[in-house]
């Protein structure tokens, strides 16, 4: 049953990737934020430039109300230890400097702005004292004297960002990775399904079942469109099947009516002449529906004792008088269709008695996981710029293998191979005629024995 696309409504690919990489990016900045909150220190306070500010005011105010030089020297010396480095120097200490101070950190350039709004505290700009680096910080305390600071307390900037921006790229990158095997799964998992559904289709009865129709929209718009595509093929097929089955009842009825009328013939030239076309146009009539009726599906697969369906074969054309030998191992089993191969074999080696005095059918499990079927003959072969035509239905190579009928069973036995995931080629026989080779994968074979001895069958 198809979903309602009014009551459940699908996302497209475009929406659900949006939607991933906006989850996984708010998902990783929530989990920055905790992970900042539970595993990073906070900065001591002692060493954030609003505390350092606050006791140079508190240093400049003391020292303007203290009248006694030792709990002056005492109130620095504590800021010393806290790691503000001052000193209280008379203005006359000061020097001008010979061009402003460049290359100043933004932070002690806020400490300075910070400082030089708050109420009495005046900032001496222009001047330094000592070596007076770019850090240093002079506020006038009275007429006469001045606080040196060479900065105050602050963030270094550079570790408190690389820090937090390492953690969130490393989360990033997880989340990039789980998201990438989610949409592996989750988006790309039912294209999988559907080539896989598509390459079994005609070849399995599990390829029967419509596709699901999971996954995004435009996959599910894709899987009903290969389900319509798959119900019109079937469609197809079933009238063709039934055409068939009326091709063969209208015109074998008409056929057996004339070979009874002629075989009351008189004359024997003609009756015989009459019946050999009868025959002609049955066997034609036969290669075509054989060629068109699609009936190796029906088949199970099962298990074959291929030696004893070869010599089968062979005895079956050496009953009628053909010289036809097997060459091959007394037992193979492989998995396969047994009607479908014999009709595969019958059809090549009947094409090789027409042609040639001998036919040699052999078998062997050649070295790359596939069992070779040989069927060789001594008749004029086919020239190598026509084997691939030879495969084509309906063609007749007339300047080569001439003969009746309408050049089917190669093509019949090409499909057959096909549908047993093996193939067909055509080779010279040495020294003349024609080597035509079955191969189909070797599944389920068991040890073969020891090679018997070429026979007649």
């Amino acid at each position: 049953m198809k979903p309602d696309s009014k009551t459940c409504p699908r996302l497209g690919l475009t929406t659900q990737i949006v939607t991933l990489a906006s989850l996984s990016l708010l998902f990783g900045m929530v989990v920055m934020i905790a992970a900042a909150l539970l595993f990073l220190d906070p900065p001591d306070e002692q060493e954030s430039p609003a505390y350092g500010i606050a006791r140079v005011a508190e240093a400049v105010h003391f020292v303007r109300a203290a009248n006694d030089p030792v709990a002056v020297e005492s109130s620095l010396s504590s800021l010393r230890s806290s790691g503000i480095q001052v000193e209280l120097v008379p203005l006359t200490a000061l020097t001008l400097l010979a061009k402003p101070v460049r290359n100043v950190p933004l932070t002690s350039k806020l400490a300075r702005r910070q400082l030089a709004v708050l109420r009495d505290i005046t900032m001496l700009h222009g001047v330094g004292y000592g070596a007076a680096p770019p850090t240093q910080i002079i506020v006038q305390v009275d007429g006469e004297r001045a606080l040196v600071f060479d900065d105050v307390p602050r963030l270094d900037f550079w570790p408190m960002v690389v820090k937090p921006t390492m953690v969130l790229l490393f989360l990033i990158l997880i989340l990039g990775v789980l998201l990438s095997i989610y949409a592996a799964r989750a988006i790309i998992r039912p294209l999988s399904e559907m080539a896989r559904a598509a390459a079994a289709f005609g070849r399995s009865p599990g390829a029967q079942e419509p596709l699901s129709g999971r996954g995004p929209r435009e996959i599910a718009q894709v899987a009903e469109a290969l389900n319509d595509m798959q119900a019109r093929i079937r469609a197809l097929l079933d009238d063709r099947t039934r055409m068939l089955a009326a091709i063969s009842h209208d015109l074998r009825t008409p056929l057996t009516r004339l070979r009874l009328r002629s075989e009351r013939i008189g004359q024997a030239d003609m009756r015989s002449a009459m019946l050999r076309d009868i025959d002609q146009v049955s066997r034609m009539l036969d290669e075509t529906l054989d060629y068109l009726r699609d009936d190796t599906k029906a088949e199970q697969p099962a298990r074959i004792e291929l030696s004893s369906l070869l010599e089968t074969i062979c005895c079956d054309f050496a009953d009628v008088g053909h010289a036809v030998t097997y060459h091959g191992p007394q037992r193979l089993v492989c998995e396969g269709r047994p009607r479908a191969l014999s009709r595969a074999v019958t059809n090549v080696v009947e094409n090789a008695v027409k042609h040639g005095n001998e036919v040699i059918v052999s078998l062997s499990a050649v070295v790359d996981g596939m069992i070779a079927i040989e069927v060789a003959d001594d008749g004029p072969g086919i020239p190598q710029a026509l084997q691939a035509r030879a495969l084509e239905p309906f063609v007749k190579l007339d300047q080569a293998r001439s003969a009746g009928g309408f050049g089917l069973g190669l093509s019949i036995a090409q499909e057959i191979m096909k549908k047993h995931d093996g193939g067909i080629a055509l080779m010279p026989n040495t020294p003349c005629g024609l080597r035509v080779r079955l191969s189909l994968p070797l599944r389920a074979v068991m040890p073969a024995a020891a090679a018997i001895p070429a026979k007649v069958a």
